[in-house]
């Protein structure tokens, strides 16, 4: 069998063996429902209790700030639906960015049906948000500010901190959320440093599993439920525990709280060797940003087609992705927002890392794209 190079990390990562033997655990033993009196159930409880424990560690807050879901999409509607119904009748105005996942997007177009207002934040051609601009599209009724803290196309890095401190100073009421989806693990950050009132977590991004997430709710800041029923969550998610999934999300969070710092030191080393590696064979590639987050690459061939470099990669057992996993073949909003030139805009792809990768997937890259070169046609 063909090896697989595995450079699509962002999209999802493969699951780490920990979070595999948490799961099984769960599957095979740990199976009563945590809502049940008798001990299959209360262990069950226990060891929720402890998976809570295990994400706050890693975030850097209180386990009842934390709040398990199905993953960063959930978190993401729970966030923006939420602060919306609670603060809606002291402002209907919302800012994020034109450059945030899917899931805050259109989130936010649905709030726009509803009858709120929405300030979409543009980047600089390097994909950097001003805080300046920030500062100009706060209005007294603004309510919430949501922003990413990690883009998932471009790796670049949001200033979440300094806009928590803005928002402060300003004597702002708006609640700050932001999509960490990306940052988890891959950047040295705590919930303290950020200053973030929600902050969204998916488990499959740090090799937990799909399905899986958590949502950070600042102590004193009060949302409503997303799904109503028996309570569970206390009271924030009803539903039964998928108790496999979210062992499974913990697993994960001990092994970056553990590994971390060596994790994100190989990614930065792999980011640095992809760059040098990658330019140095073809001079015409274009980096679309400057780095920030290691595990992100987002790079440019001109003249050629991205969705074709991605299937010529596929079919020679190299994984990269033409953007977020979530288009399904659409034009990627990010890259569109940075104002390219239509050639760098219609070769951009991302490659993505995880600790696992090493530099000989760099080099099957490398050799991966000096053959679609000398074989494909240029676009016109």
């Amino acid at each position: 069998m063909e090896r697989i190079v595995y450079l699509d990390n962002a999209a999802t990562a493969p699951l780490l063996p920990a979070a595999l033997s948490a799961m099984r655990e769960a599957l095979e033993r740990e199976y009563g429902n945590p809502s049940s009196r008798y001990p299959l159930g209360t262990r069950t409880a226990g060891l929720i209790r402890t998976a809570r424990a295990d994400v706050a560690a890693l975030l850097g807050c209180a386990p009842d700030e934390i709040f398990f879901t199905s993953g960063g999409t959930e978190g993401d509607n729970h966030a923006l639906l939420g602060a919306a119904e609670a603060l809606g009748r002291r402002g209907r105005h919302i800012v994020t960015t034109a450059v945030e996942h899917a899931a805050v997007l259109e989130t936010a177009k649905y709030l726009e049906s509803k009858g709120f207002q929405v300030t979409y934040l543009k980047p600089d051609r390097r994909g950097e948000i001003a805080l300046s601009a920030l500062e100009e599209a706060l209005r007294p009724d603004t309510i919430l500010v949501s922003m990413m803290l990690v883009n998932n196309e471009l790796g670049t890095v949001f200033p979440v901190a300094e806009a928590a401190e803005l928002l402060r100073k300003s004597g702002s009421g708006a609640l700050l959320h932001t999509d960490a989806v990306q940052a988890v693990g891959k950047t040295a950050f705590t919930i303290a440093s950020l200053g973030a009132d929600l902050v969204t977590v998916s488990a499959h991004k740090l090799g937990g599993p799909k399905g899986a997430g958590a949502l950070f709710v600042r102590r004193g800041v009060r949302i409503p439920p997303l799904l109503h029923g028996g309570g569970q969550e206390n009271g924030m998610r009803s539903g039964t525990e998928a108790t496999h999934q979210i062992l499974g999300l913990a697993a994960a969070c001990r092994v970056w709280n553990t590994e971390g710092g060596v994790f994100r030191a190989r990614l930065a080393d792999l980011n640095a060797y992809a760059r040098e590696t990658l330019s140095n064979a073809l001079p015409e590639l274009v980096f679309l940003a400057d780095g920030g987050a290691g595990h992100i690459l987002p790079l440019s061939l001109p003249g050629y087609k991205s969705e074709v470099l991605v299937r010529f990669l596929g079919d020679r057992g190299v994984c990269v992705s033409a953007g977020s996993a979530c288009h399904r073949g659409r034009a990627s909003h990010v890259y569109a927002a940075l104002g390219l030139s239509r050639p760098v805009r219609d070769g951009a792809f991302r490659v993505s890392f995880s600790p696992a990768n090493t530099k000989a997937d760099i080099d099957a890259l490398r050799d991966g794209l000096l053959s679609a070169k000398s074989t494909l046609l240029q676009s016109m």
